[in-house]
């Protein structure tokens, strides 16, 4: 699976059911495996603030599933 396919897939949270946002970057470790996504919250046009990204820990993620990905995150 690339990137790209990632960043098209909602990001849900299990505890809220709520969409969280988008994958817009990955912190890849040293050693080459991912530790989380940066994650866009939904935004309106006014509000550019970059500062209310959010990081989701690769051992948040429940399920990948083929249209979102699942975390335990609220």
């Amino acid at each position: 699976m690339r990137l790209s396919d990632l960043q098209n897939k909602k990001i849900i949270s299990i505890a809220t059911g709520r969409n969280i946002g988008s994958i817009i970057d990955v912190d890849i470790r040293e050693d080459g495996r991912i530790d989380s996504f940066v994650i866009e919250q939904s935004r309106n046009f006014f509000s550019l603030n970059r500062e209310s990204d959010t990081r989701i820990l690769w051992n948040d993620i429940t399920k990948v599933g083929e249209d979102v990905i699942l975390v335990q995150k609220d």
